[in-house]
């Protein structure tokens, strides 16, 4: 009879640790906020147009954003530009000679498991603030708005901080 109990005691353990480390993933999903913008077509000048855009939208939102210590400040922060995201991007498009459209918005997708910069985002669902170029069927960018891991350009003119990162790193200062 002990020996059941313990094996029943050691089966539940494993069974709730597993359970704990997927809802921790689970959960891990909810704290992050992507960006994706989708290009019209894999057209070359239709990718080539889709970064200039993102340049564009990248420093619209830099100086929103770093104001944000929370996905839902972020959220509500994208929620009330979206017009003004959408008015970005074609007015690139316009400077660039295309027509096509823009529409920005904020979805709930699912997104295979991406990499960025040492970052590994698993797959599944995730809020997005998604920006649709023409019928965006090309290649998207994308990168996550919160917490801000991403966002430089080449030149390094401009970056999205990631405010935990400095929290963090603030923290292993103070304990050195």
């Amino acid at each position: 009879m002990k020996k059941v109990c313990i094996s029943f005691l050691i089966i539940g353990i494993i069974v709730l640790s597993g359970i704990g480390l997927w809802s921790y993933q689970a959960e891990t999903h909810k704290e992050y906020l992507r960006i994706h913008i989708r290009a019209n077509s894999n057209l070359e000048c239709d990718q080539q147009v889709k970064y200039l855009v993102k340049d564009e939208i990248v420093k619209f939102l830099t100086p929103y954003i770093a104001n944000c210590n929370t996905k839902q400040k972020a959220q509500d922060m994208l929620e009330k530009n979206l017009t003004n995201l959408e008015k970005v991007g074609e007015k690139v498009l316009r400077k660039n000679g295309f027509n096509y459209s823009v529409k920005a918005s904020i979805k709930n997708e699912q997104f295979p498991t991406r990499k960025y910069d040492g970052v590994k985002l698993d797959g599944g669902f995730y809020d997005a603030l998604i920006i649709e170029l023409g019928s965006a069927k090309g290649d998207n960018w994308w990168c996550v708005v919160y917490p801000p891991l991403c966002f430089t350009d080449e030149s390094q003119s401009y970056q999205y901080r990631s405010k935990i990162l400095d929290i963090i790193n603030d923290f292993f200062k103070k304990e050195k």
